[in-house]
């Protein structure tokens, strides 16, 4: 499934985080990983600050790869110059990239999740599957996983990441979850109808059948799914914490133009809180 792993990198602590998990998924499926750099051609004021710019990019993404390398992990290096989250998505087109794994940093509270970053732009915009990657500072890391969770609502969206998810699980030899939440009050609507309750109890007990059909067939002998109750993105966080999930893989859909990335919706404020990361894939019929 993954062949080649783009790991775009700045020398940040939050791009630092990224490089193991890719190191690792390589690993796992003898994957080539590209480590790019992209020199922001905006912040260049001349010629000479273009050059020196690029070589430290060149020196930094050179000793990512040998890093990479004394693991035994083929490697690809590359530095372009524009603007970071075009040229990363025009590299992954270029190249055949399966994967984006890419560092991030959460916040809290009513702040945005990375308002104008370049992950946000990247994972909005990109058309196969981006992990993003938090850095703890402690260092910790949730690889090799041992525990994959896919939320699921039962919608194309959703459905999206299945795929993705039995697989990584199957790679991993993991336990994969399945967990759909029935939301009391969803689309500005108080479900207070035993009738309306209980359909969309059927649906969401659907969804994760349908995660646990795809497992049973690609032979997958650890599954469990649940049904909860509550604030979708808080219940799936709450799910991470008592089953100590690894890793989330969930579905989810790109907006361009002047709208934000999933305004509101459970994915966007799952990547924005998680403590461990997310792995978002987008339908691929979707334009």
């Amino acid at each position: 499934m993954f062949e080649k792993i783009l790991v775009p990198t700045d020398g940040s602590e939050c791009a630092e985080a990224a490089i193991g998990y890719a190191e690792d998924l390589a690993g796992q499926y003898e994957a080539t990983v590209h480590v790019l750099c992209v020199v922001d051609s905006r912040t260049l004021d001349s010629a000479p600050h273009l050059e020196r710019v690029k070589d430290e990019s060149t020196e930094m993404v050179e000793s990512v790869c040998e890093d990479l390398a004394g693991s035994n992990i083929p490697v690809e290096d590359a530095v372009r110059t524009g603007i970071p989250h075009q040229e990363i998505l025009q590299y992954a087109s270029q190249q055949g990239i399966d994967l984006i794994a890419m560092g991030t940093h959460g916040r809290t509270g009513i702040e945005r999740y990375l308002l104008g970053s370049i992950t946000e732009k990247v994972v909005r915009l990109s058309d196969i599957p981006v992990l993003t990657v938090r850095a703890e500072p402690d260092g910790t890391v949730t690889y090799p996983y041992a525990d994959i969770l896919i939320p699921t609502d039962g919608s194309e969206q959703a459905a999206a990441a299945i795929d993705v998810g039995v697989d990584i699980t199957s790679n991993y030899d993991a336990r994969l979850h399945a967990l759909s939440v029935v939301e009391p009050i969803a689309m500005g609507v108080d479900f207070q109808s035993a009738d309306v309750f209980e359909l969309l109890e059927e649906a969401a007990q659907s969804a994760v059948d349908s995660v646990e059909k795809k497992a049973s067939q690609a032979s997958l002998s650890k599954v469990e799914t649940a049904v909860k109750y509550g604030h979708p993105y808080r219940e799936i966080h709450s799910y991470v914490d008592a089953n100590d999930i690894d890793l989330v893989v969930m579905g989810t859909h790109g907006r361009s133009g002047l709208e934000r990335y999933l305004l509101g919706s459970v994915t966007e404020k799952v990547v924005r809180t998680s403590a461990v990361p997310v792995l978002t894939v987008r339908p691929s019929n979707e334009e």
